[in-house]
């Protein structure tokens, strides 16, 4: 098997009024989140780290933030785009580990529906995807919940080339 290890990591500001978009769902939140897109941190960040195990380049490449055919889409709908690109190329996917790091919202209420959305948009078993959360204990932008943070590692096997 020709295994491959890609790694992901993504940043969005709070601002303007809730909810937020994360892991493919929505939650409640007293602001929202800064993008060209939906925000959806997570998401974004699991597209990354997907790209990167395939040498894909990374989602501004694929989707850059200064196209008007992005303005507010749905990180879902990429992410699938992106998940067919790994399928063409003939690799599946072993397990996903991925972080949101934030001091609000509360991640652990919703993780098991987060877990269930990333595998249904990928078509994998809720098992193949762990997902879970951190603070920074009040320090950096997270801490001063001036933002959220995501990172995902995805680990690919494919045919042998």
């Amino acid at each position: 098997m020709n295994m491959r290890i890609g790694q992901g990591f993504d940043v969005h500001k709070f601002g303007g009024d809730g909810p937020i978009r994360l892991g493919g769902i929505s939650i409640d939140c007293d602001h929202g989140l800064l993008a060209h897109s939906d925000g959806d941190v997570l998401l974004h960040a699991i597209a990354d780290a997907l790209l990167g195990a395939i040498g894909g380049g990374d989602i501004g490449v694929w989707f850059p933030d200064n196209d008007p055919e992005f303005a507010g889409a749905d990180s879902g709908l990429l992410l699938q785009k992106v998940w067919q690109e790994v399928c063409l190329q003939n690799y599946q996917l072993v397990n996903m580990d991925v972080t949101v790091i934030c001091e609000k919202p509360k991640i652990n209420p919703h993780r098991q529906a987060i877990q269930e959305r990333i595998a249904t948009l990928l078509a994998v078993a809720p098992q193949q995807i762990n997902v879970k959360a951190t603070t920074t204990e009040g320090l950096g932008f997270t801490g001063r919940k001036e933002g959220i943070a995501a990172m995902a590692t995805v680990l690919l096997a494919g045919a042998v080339v």
